[in-house]
């Protein structure tokens, strides 16, 4: 019979929506240097519109990179999630199971008290079966996680 168990990939590993994360990159950049240059080029304009030309581009340019902020970190001792605005630490006990269901936005972390944490570095938008293969991978290493920490004798 031969082995279905995914390969665990090496500690630490980042997941991260690669593409989507490079096209809001490049997004961001091309706002911020086209609304500035739109600014700057407009005749009539003061000093002060000149620079409320260039804080805009640079607020949305903000907005841009604050969505291509997140990933998904595992390490030894755990799992830290990075979302939008917020950052949270997990250990590996914690985690009861990751789920990336067909038409899910982003994977989900079912969470040991009950709740769900959303996990936007695993997202399948752009590239689908990157977000599935990496899903799969932080499954496996959750699985293998929780069996070694139930095999660990207690004293």
């Amino acid at each position: 019979m031969p082995d279905t168990t995914p390969d665990l990939p090496a500690l630490p590993v980042t997941f991260r929506p690669g593409r989507t994360r490079a096209v809001l990159t490049v997004l961001a950049v091309l706002t911020f240097a086209a609304i500035t240059a739109v600014g700057m080029l407009l005749d009539g304009l003061g000093t002060g519109e000149r620079l409320s030309f260039a804080l805009t581009a640079l607020l949305l340019a903000g907005v841009l990179f604050l969505l291509a902020r997140p990933r998904v970190t595992a390490d030894e001792a755990g799992v830290t999630v990075v979302n939008l605005t917020t950052t949270r630490r997990l250990a590996w006990a914690e985690i009861i199971r990751v789920n990336l269901r067909q038409g899910d936005p982003w994977a989900f972390l079912d969470l040991s008290d009950g709740t769900s944490l959303p996990a936007l570095g695993i997202q399948p938008g752009i590239a689908k079966q990157r977000a599935i293969q990496d899903a799969r991978a932080l499954r496996a290493l959750v699985e293998a996680r929780s069996a070694a920490a139930d095999e660990t004798p207690r004293g």
